[in-house]
């Protein structure tokens, strides 16, 4: 009798853990299972409309609003929903040819019969008006707000950048991206792209036979809501840009400002440049192909980060340096010039009249070619004759140091790292031990094999200017509030020769504007330091080089110019940075007639 008890117990148990398990499994049906049924066979009526995020803003490094949001729509299709329209109207409303829309809707069908996407992207606010009163005659397409990136200033499109249209190979790789959304593509809106994109938001519509919003579904409980994206702060000095940009019309170079002290890029042009807003809305693609397809001045082409340029004689600099470490040359060292360095075999390094003979100081006020083929081969005779590659392989070494022959690493993509020749290229060109110090003697005026990109001779200087170190240049210096700092952007990076060295070759640069090769730079009250330069072009006339700092004393602006095919460094480079020293130090620039010259000088040859 108790068995049979305890086994009526046990079915009575069991009865009651069966009914509650065949309870929750209902339960979780209807919630659950049922309702994603519903909103499947509910497909037809619902509209899921992305809800993009306004990309975050960029300022300049005084709060001047660089880049900011406007706002714009997206024609958006579903193809399997499109039924007898007015073909004719439609295609006057958008602005397009009949064969234009046939082509589209084919290529949207072929992406997905039943999944949304782009049919006319970037529609301005004034004819998403007309479009929004007639939206209701045309089944299967609605229109889905976004924004589009506006300019304040007409300048610094290199650096800023562009949005366009994300690649079919980046969405494969990034679930984020979906067909018809945008990407940072170049500048700062690429290297910042995952800040500044914010986080995409969903709204779920109910819409009628006739495609007219009937409001949300099940009053929003599915949606959710975009993030803006992150504000930035640049370091870039608008105004420091914008006279930049004018001081370069009708010349091809750049120009790259950095404060020696953080690093900071002040400004970054690239002539011939552009107007960033020509990039903005549905002309985009026509002036992107426009400026595409000119091969003469490449508007499109990055020069302060891709064009590599031999630095000429602001490289001697450099070497001075590399001399007084290695020990070759003291402050006190002097040479004679007898207007060359001769080679041998009638072959000359030539140099230009000058007083003599030079101090170091003297070597790079007056620039003498002279002395600094006589240091670079001092260097590199060193360790004896036979010895040689090792002495370059140590020479090297220093000059890597300063951040040449390599990428620096700053906030920007599309950077080049320029050439410092390894031994091996010169043991693979003339073979082992077959090469000496007059073989590559070229290197010690900044000729030969040598090539600096202008954002890495800006770089140079600012290590001057530094007395040895610099801060990796970077162009972004707050991230969702003007204070904060980059910790990436903090290091000091010392280069190989001891800080004692570099007074006596900041005084020559200091003599360079007093009384030497670049007296057309001179700025009353300021002490600018400088060097000259004048880089050989194998494809045309010389470029003008020059690199400044100032003031002498807690430097708070480093400066290179190239001007190409402007000949002699003092002529155009050396004008055209002591006005940007000008503008940043002063807050103006007082010398209109220098300032009118360098404007109106027209150097490019068509």
């Amino acid at each position: 009798m108790e068995k049979l008890y305890l086994n009526r117990k046990f079915v009575f148990i069991g009865f009651f853990l069966l009914t509650g398990f065949v309870i929750i499994v209902r339960l979780f049906y209807i919630q659950i299972v049922a309702e994603k049924y519903i909103l499947s066979a509910t497909n037809n009526v619902l509209r899921y409309i992305t809800q993009y995020p306004a990309r975050g803003l960029i300022y300049d490094r005084n709060g001047k609003l660089l880049v900011f949001n406007e706002a714009a729509y997206d024609m958006m299709v579903i193809p399997r929903q499109v039924q007898a329209l007015d073909t004719a109207e439609f295609c006057r409303l958008l602005g397009i040819e009949l064969t234009d829309f046939r082509s589209r809707l084919k290529e949207a069908r072929r992406y997905s019969v039943y999944k949304p996407s782009v049919f006319e992207s970037q529609i301005n606010g004034e004819n998403f008006g007309v479009l929004q009163e007639k939206l209701f005659l045309f089944p299967g397409f609605f229109v889905q707000p976004r924004t589009l990136r506006k300019y304040t200033y007409p300048t610094a499109a290199h650096t800023l950048g562009y949005v366009g249209e994300v690649s079919p190979g980046i969405i494969a790789g990034d679930p984020y991206y979906k067909a018809g959304d945008y990407i940072g593509i170049s500048g700062i809106e690429k290297s910042y792209e995952q800040k500044l994109r914010g986080r995409k938001g969903m709204r779920i519509r109910v819409v009628d036979v006739h495609n007219r919003d009937m409001g949300s579904f099940q009053d929003g409980r599915y949606d959710t809501v975009s993030t803006q994206g992150t504000d930035l702060w640049s370091s870039i000095d608008v105004d420091l840009q914008l006279l930049g940009e004018l001081l370069m019309q009708n010349k091809k170079g750049s120009i790259v400002a950095i404060e020696p002290s953080s690093g900071e890029i002040l400004c970054m042009v690239s002539s011939p440049a552009y107007d960033p807003n020509l990039f903005v809305g549905r002309i985009r693609n026509t002036n992107f192909s426009l400026l595409a397809a000119d091969s003469v001045d490449i508007p499109l082409f990055n020069r302060a980060l891709m064009a590599t340029y031999p630095p000429g004689s602001t490289f001697k600099t450099v070497n001075a340096l590399v001399g007084l470490q290695e020990g070759v040359v003291t402050p006190g060292t002097r040479y004679s010039c007898p207007g060359g360095f001769a080679l041998g075999n009638g072959q000359v390094v030539s140099c230009h009249n000058h007083a003599g003979p030079l101090d170091l100081e003297e070597s790079i006020q007056y620039s003498c070619n002279t002395y600094y083929c006589k240091v670079f081969k001092s260097i590199l005779d060193k360790d004896g004759f036979y010895n040689t590659e090792k002495a370059y392989n140590r020479w090297r070494n220093h000059i890597l140091s300063f951040g040449l022959g390599r990428k620096i690493g700053l906030d920007l993509p599309s950077e080049l790292s320029g050439n410092i020749p390894s031994s091996a290229y010169y043991d693979k060109y003339y073979g082992r031990n077959n090469w000496r110090s007059l073989t590559v003697i070229s290197l010690a005026i900044g000729q030969g094999e040598i090539l600096v990109t202008p954002v890495q001779l800006a770089n140079l200087t600012a290590t001057i200017a530094n007395r040895g170190y610099y801060i990796t240049p970077h162009v972004i210096k707050g991230v969702g509030e003007p204070t904060s700092v980059l910790r990436a952007f903090m290091e000091k990076h010392y280069c190989t020769v001891d800080p004692g060295y570099f007074e006596v070759v900041i005084n020559g640069m200091e003599k360079v504007v007093q009384a030497g090769t670049a007296t057309s730079a001179r700025l009353d009250s300021v002490a600018i330091c400088a060097k000259t330069g004048t880089a050989q072009n194998p494809h045309g006339d010389n470029h003008s080089v020059f690199i400044a700092f100032a003031p002498k004393e807690n430097p708070r602006i480093a400066v290179s110019v190239i001007v190409e095919n402007a000949g002699w460094g003092a002529t155009w480079a050396a004008p055209i940075a002591s006005l940007m020293i000008e503008q940043y130090l002063k807050g103006e620039v007082k010398r209109q007639e220098v300032k009118e010259r360098m404007i109106n000088g027209n150097l490019i040859r068509k």
